[in-house]
């Protein structure tokens, strides 16, 4: 398991396009991807799961990543992160 914190850096936080895209990357990884934030926590292969996360900017969450090349994908999402949000 790989575990790593994001500090939302986007000034409208996580909303519908960067959430997609977000969900597009993490569907094509093999390992296994939650994202949480407080006492959230979701899927990030699933949309509703990262939009009911309420993620605004300043906001840290916590992404933690399981599977064969969990450390692979893990530098994946977080480039990914630093990109667009």
């Amino acid at each position: 398991m790989v575990k790593f914190n994001y500090v939302i850096t986007d000034e409208v936080g996580i909303h519908a396009r960067p959430a997609g895209l977000l969900v597009k990357t993490a569907q094509q990884l093999s390992s296994k991807v939650t994202i949480s934030k407080g006492d959230k926590s979701g899927d990030a292969k699933k949309i509703f799961s990262i939009m009911g996360l309420c993620a605004k900017q300043g906001d840290e969450i916590t992404v933690t990543v399981e599977g064969e090349n969990e450390a692979e994908d893990a530098k994946t999402l977080e480039a990914f992160l630093k990109e667009n949000l």
